[in-house]
């Protein structure tokens, strides 16, 4: 499905972002992934060990750094047909009135922002391919969650974004999508669950907030992801897909686990 497609995928070294690049590379696209964390890079390697991957270290918080890995992309591959914006931040868990400034400002720098800086560094690439952009959000852009005030205000700005870029990038042929999961298992919903007060419960929780029955692995995301970065997608744009086993059918609150 991916076959001569170049990805360019931002937090592509753990969680959801290596599950996708899992399955980019199955089929059949060749990525650069973008991380700021040295040893998950390390780890990432390890677990690719593919040809056809590069490894470019840059915070998507710093235009500079974006710009840099966007250049060293295209002098690697040529060329930039999609745009994955995964990388992502979800701490702390608090609600707005407990949320400090500079906590506020590090997850707008990184969720919000990073997707900024991608599309400033990368549309030109992308205007050549005729490409794609994809962005990882989230449910709870959609329909909120207690004590996480601030992580959800990014998401709903990244759908917010996501229309609005659809809409302004279509003369060029660029599709803008986000994919919305609710609960997947990733390090970074490992460490949101151990700040929850009812820990203990978490994992019964997570099962009982989707209506199929249970928390999944990353590689539901990615399967979605793969179709909506493919050409099996060439009609989708400004679309907040969720992947969430009905999640949004029936939220369960926190404090009645």
């Amino acid at each position: 499905m991916l076959k001569n497609k170049n990805i360019f995928l931002t937090g592509g070294t753990e969680g959801i972002g290596l599950e996708c690049a899992k399955s980019y590379l199955a089929a059949g696209a060749k990525l650069s992934i973008i991380s700021n964390n040295a040893e998950s890079i390390k780890e990432a390697e390890r677990i690719l060990a593919n040809e056809d991957v590069v490894f470019i270290k840059a915070d998507v918080a710093v235009f500079s750094e974006v710009e840099f890995a966007v250049g060293e992309t295209i002098g690697k591959f040529g060329k930039i047909d999609v745009i994955h914006n995964n990388a992502g931040i979800s701490n702390p868990s608090k609600a707005l009135h407990d949320t400090n400034d500079e906590e506020w400002n590090q997850l707008f720098n990184v969720n919000v922002k990073g997707i900024y800086h991608t599309t400033k560094a990368g549309l030109s690439a992308l205007k050549k391919t005729r490409g794609n952009i994809l962005n990882t959000g989230s449910l709870v852009g959609e329909i909120g969650q207690e004590i996480h005030a601030a992580y959800s205000a990014t998401k709903g700005a990244v759908n917010a974004l996501t229309k609005s870029m659809a809409l302004d990038y279509a003369p060029f042929g660029i599709r803008v999508n986000t994919i919305a999961p609710a609960g997947v298992w990733t390090p970074m919903l490992r460490r949101w669950s151990a700040e929850q007060p009812n820990s203990n419960s978490i994992n019964s929780y997570l099962d009982n907030i989707h209506a199929l029955g249970y928390c999944p692995e990353g590689d539901v995301v990615a399967d979605a992801c793969v179709f909506l970065v493919s050409e099996q997608a060439r009609f989708i744009t400004g679309c907040i897909m969720p992947v969430s086993g009905g999640a949004e059918l029936g939220y369960r609150r926190l404090s009645n686990i």
